[in-house]
């Protein structure tokens, strides 16, 4: 069984992890504003076809849950460490990559969404299709993935360098 704590360290910048902080943070203090509304609700009567009620409860499932991700993220973050510059694709890092049949290259930072989401650079997550074939490429190298039609696309990572946010 695989829990989330398998899951590899998260690199975050110093801003990324207070701006993710700050969101944990406020989500808890919202908890008893959450259950205030689900007892209000409640108190409504039939709780069958009590759509408020309904409405507070899966509110509250969802705060829940996103609580829980960021408080295994945060725990689990390197904070203002950037990964080595040593040319190798990983997460935390900017590639530059050129399709196969193309001359232009392309750019994106190969994280997660909380660690690129305030940044202007397009985000490809280490697991999606592209990143999990680029994950440990060294630069020049040429390595294939397959598309979502079945055909193989082949690409090569030009530059691999640490984000700097």
């Amino acid at each position: 069984m695989v829990t989330v704590s398998d899951t590899q360290v998260t690199w975050l910048t110093q801003e990324a992890y207070n701006r993710l902080k700050q969101e944990l943070d406020e989500l808890v203090d919202n908890r008893p504003v959450i259950a205030a509304k689900i007892n209000a609700s409640r108190e409504e009567g039939d709780l069958k076809e009590n759509g408020g009620y309904h409405a507070a409860r899966e509110e509250q499932g969802q705060a829940e849950a996103r609580i829980r991700h960021l408080q295994e993220l945060l725990r689990n973050a390197k904070v203002g460490e950037a990964p080595a510059n040593d040319g190798l694709a990983e997460p935390g890092k900017v590639l530059t990559i050129r399709y196969e049949g193309d001359n232009e290259t392309e750019k994106f930072l190969l994280a997660t969404r909380e660690e690129g989401a305030e940044g202007a650079i397009e985000v490809y997550s280490p697991e999606s299709p592209l990143g999990k074939a680029l994950l440990g490429a060294k630069e020049g190298e040429t390595r294939s993935y397959e598309l979502p039609n079945g055909s193989t696309q082949k690409v090569t990572l030009v530059k691999a360098v640490p984000y700097a946010g």
